[in-house]
């Protein structure tokens, strides 16, 4: 039996899963202005998805990096929705 492809899914869902708070809490803290760094930790883990070895190690480094990609997008909408107040806004920014 082969149990890459359900221990890849449940890393992804791992994955997702703490970058939702991390977009909430870099919004909170750094606005928008943060979405470089995600962009630079995706390109970096996608690099290093391509030049790994190991099947499952590149999967979960391409994971991570389009999720980091994803944030950038996510980041921008986390603030739509602090303007709407669905999210509390940082009263020291």
């Amino acid at each position: 039996m082969n149990f890459e492809g359900i221990i890849i899914g449940m890393v992804s869902f791992f994955i997702i899963g703490v970058f939702h708070p991390i977009v909430i809490k870099s919004e909170y803290y750094f606005s928008k202005k943060v979405w470089p760094i995600f962009l630079v930790l995706g390109i970096i883990f996608i690099s290093f998805s391509l030049f790994s070895y190991d099947r499952m190690l590149s999967a979960i480094l391409g994971v991570t990096g389009f999720s980091c990609l994803w944030s950038i997008h996510e980041i921008i909408e986390q603030e739509e929705r602090v303007k709407k107040g669905w999210f509390p806004k940082n009263p020291k920014k």
